[in-house]
């Protein structure tokens, strides 16, 4: 089995939303590799002040391409680990064969799977930014403390935001409302085997959109499982009991894995 996790994070975020499960992992024996997006390779605070106009142009697929780039530097296929639009990332990942198993945590939705309104309404604000379509976006307190992180303390919300966010593409909020270069092939016999992630307090990728990710994956040959975990937002890979979200991801990997 491979012995190789790579962790895609999503928008808002850079690599450092994932320091807990990268030490978790590694404390197992893993190697782990967490590349940074195109143009986020610098610290949150530069990256809040500095960031390269490119990065408004970024299109799904150019960042699908990018870690498919990322994978084939490894020397075996790694377990693949996506949070929010890097869980989309990760399902297209194995839609192209990649991977040997991949776990894609409160994932955005691939084409076909309808975003909740609760969901809906989580975007609106890069939905209706102006011209958002070639715009780099960012995220305000409020809406990270009522849809991203909706079940910690206010003083815990505060910390988290000035810890981790930072601007995001409107590009490809606008890509995965229209449909435009998210698809995967359902019924994909080559797909390795999927574990879809949800979370119940969830306002961004709501239970009733992973249930309809599983639903749409299960046409599959290839394994397809899903898990719920309760109480928890959509911030569950750093909030109290992450510890249990990493060891779910990994013991159901290491059971599963090409």
């Amino acid at each position: 089995m491979s012995k190789t996790i790579m962790l895609v994070h999503g928008a808002w975020v850079t690599p450092d939303c994932w320091t807990s499960f990268r030490s978790f992992y590694e404390s197992k024996g893993y190697r782990v590799v967490v590349p940074e997006w195109p143009y986020l390779d610098k610290p949150v605070t530069e990256l809040r002040r500095n960031l390269d106009p490119r990065f408004a142009n970024i299109t799904i697929k150019d960042l699908v391409d990018h870690f498919e780039k990322q994978i084939g530097l490894l020397s075996e296929p790694p377990i693949l680990i996506g949070h929010s639009f890097g869980g989309l990332i990760v399902q297209m990942l194995l839609d192209r064969g990649l991977g040997a198993a991949g776990v894609a945590i409160d994932a955005g939705p691939p084409r076909g799977v309808v975003p909740s309104a609760t969901a809906i309404g989580a975007a609106l604000p890069v939905l209706l930014m102006f011209n958002g379509w070639n715009r780099i976006a960012t995220m305000s307190f409020k809406s990270f403390s009522t849809t991203f992180a909706n079940t910690l303390p206010p003083i815990e919300q505060r910390r988290a935001y000035d810890t981790y966010i930072v601007p995001a593409p409107g590009r490809i909020y606008f890509q995965a409302a229209l449909g435009i270069g998210n698809a995967v092939t359902f019924k994909n016999p080559k797909r390795p085997p999927l574990l879809l992630i949800g979370a119940s307090e969830d306002r961004t990728s709501t239970v009733s959109m992973v249930e309809a990710m599983y639903r749409k994956h299960s046409r599959a040959p290839s394994r397809t499982d899903i898990k719920e975990f309760a109480n928890r937002s959509h911030w569950l890979i750093a909030e109290p009991g992450w510890e249990d979200v990493a060891s779910a991801a990994l013991s159901w990997a290491e059971a599963n894995a090409r």
